[in-house]
């Protein structure tokens, strides 16, 4: 395992992997019927020039790029861990930046960093609130107080697809493969008052997590496949 992690840490061998994942994700687009359902919400904030940040679940998270209509700038909460600089350079293919961190660990700088590209840049940003490690599809706070403080609305946005392949990981990645039928759906805004007290941070958190589960279930039904179940509420889920 440390030799593998020595090998993945090298940069023509990241580049690679970057490179090779850009082109599968580029396939499966070029081979894939794509529907997109409530695209309403986004293009009123597009056409308003109104940055928002875009909710999706982890494991959802292969065919992202292609919900966003460039030129329009993008940028990506993405955790610090070798993984997560595999997803960087991925995007990097797509002309989407990434801003260093997680929803749930280590926030601080990145909360700074996203109320920055909010508020001072007018750059939306697309925010996985159960990454980088869960629990699957439940909403941390971060992606809340980050619409707290900027303002700004967040939408969720979920990809699913007729031919895919869930794997054993925490968050039942879906990898999505050629020839199949796919969809977006997304949400309707939801919106944080800047003076909402702890409770209410609480009871929009909530509220966020069972429209994202909501929107991901009807992405799959579109699809005619089966939904993924959210991790059993074992522990509180915290910032």
């Amino acid at each position: 395992m440390a030799r593998l992690k020595t090998f993945l840490r090298r940069p023509a061998i990241q580049e690679a992997i970057c490179a090779i994942a850009a082109g599968y994700i580029r396939l499966v687009r070029a081979t894939s019927r794509l529907h997109i359902v409530g695209a309403e919400h986004p293009q009123r904030l597009w056409d308003a020039g109104t940055p928002f940040i875009l909710g999706f679940w982890h494991g959802r998270l292969l065919m992202m790029p292609y919900s966003w209509p460039r030129p329009l700038p993008m940028r990506v909460l993405i955790s610090q861990h070798i993984d997560g600089r595999l997803i960087s350079g991925t995007l990097h293919h797509f002309a989407i930046d990434n801003i260093a961190g997680s929803s749930n660990r280590g926030g601080a700088a990145a909360l700074v960093a996203i109320v920055k590209s909010l508020k001072r840049d007018g750059v939306s940003v697309a925010i996985s609130p159960d990454g980088p490690r869960g629990p699957r599809m439940r909403a941390s706070l971060g992606i809340i107080q980050a619409a707290r403080l900027s303002g700004a609305p967040i939408l969720p946005c979920m990809y699913a697809t007729s031919r895919r392949k869930v794997l054993k990981s925490w968050d039942r990645f879906i990898l999505s493969l050629p020839f199949g039928r796919s969809v977006f759906v997304w949400g309707e805004p939801l919106y944080v008052p800047r003076e909402a007290a702890d409770a209410e941070i609480e009871s929009l958190r909530g509220e966020l997590e069972r429209r994202m589960n909501a929107v991901a279930d009807q992405a799959d039904a579109l699809c005619g496949v089966e939904t993924i179940a959210p991790a059993p509420l074992t522990a509180t889920v915290t910032a």
